[in-house]
C-alpha cells in the first residue's frame, strides 16, 4: 500500500508540505459552501490518481453521503476522544470540562452520521491532573500517529471487515 495524493481544502496546509517533500501529489480542492458538490470534487480528484480508499487526518470538513456511497467502508477518520463520547471539533475540550480519567483516540469508518461510523481501533490517554487541551491532544496525537497508520495498513490489505458496526481485524 502507498499514499497515492494528499487532499486539502486549504493551499496552506502543514500535510501539503510534507507529502511534496516526500514526491506524494497534492491537490487543493477549495471549501465552496456547498457540501454536495465539495464532496463529489474531492471524490472526482481521488478518484482520478486511482486511490483505492480515503484517510481523513485532520480534514474539519464533513464529506456527503455521495463519498460513502462512492467509498463504503474504505473511509476512515482520526478523532482524538474514545468515541461515541465526544464527537465533534472540540472534543478533547469538551472531555476535560467533563472532568474524565480517560481520554484516547479512535480510529473508525466514516458513514453519514459525524464521529460516529464502525471504530476500528481505539487507544486510551490517561487525563492528567494538569492537563490543558493543548497538552492532552498532544498526547492523544501521539497515540493517533500510531494507531491511524495501523488501521491504514489494514485497510490498504483488506484485513478489516465490516459487520454490524463491527469491525473485525484479519
Amino acid at each position: 500500500s502507498r499514499i497515492v495524493l494528499v487532499v486539502s481544502d486549504r493551499p496552506a496546509a502543514l500535510a501539503l508540505d510534507r507529502a511534496e517533500s516526500h514526491g506524494i501529489p497534492t491537490e487543493v480542492v477549495s471549501w465552496t459552501g456547498d457540501r454536495d458538490s465539495f464532496t463529489r470534487r474531492v471524490c472526482d480528484v481521488v478518484d482520478s490518481y486511482g486511490a483505492e480508499s480515503m484517510v481523513l487526518a485532520g480534514f474539519m470538513r464533513i464529506l456527503g453521503a455521495e463519498a460513502i456511497a462512492r467509498f463504503p467502508h474504505r473511509i476512515i477518520n482520526v478523532h482524538p476522544s474514545l468515541l461515541p463520547a465526544f464527537p465533534g471539533a472540540h472534543a478533547v475540550e469538551a472531555a476535560l470540562e467533563y472532568g474524565v480519567k480517560v481520554a484516547g483516540a479512535t480510529v473508525h469508518f466514516v458513514d453519514e452520521r459525524v464521529d460516529h461510523g464502525a471504530i476500528i481501533d481505539q487507544r486510551v490517554v490517561s487525563v492528567l491532573a494538569y492537563d490543558t487541551a493543548e497538552s492532552l491532544h498532544r498526547r492523544i496525537q501521539e497515540v493517533e500517529h500510531e494507531i491511524l497508520p495501523a488501521a491504514m495498513e489494514a485497510l490498504a490489505a483488506g484485513r478489516l471487515e465490516v459487520s454490524d458496526r463491527r469491525v473485525t481485524w484479519r
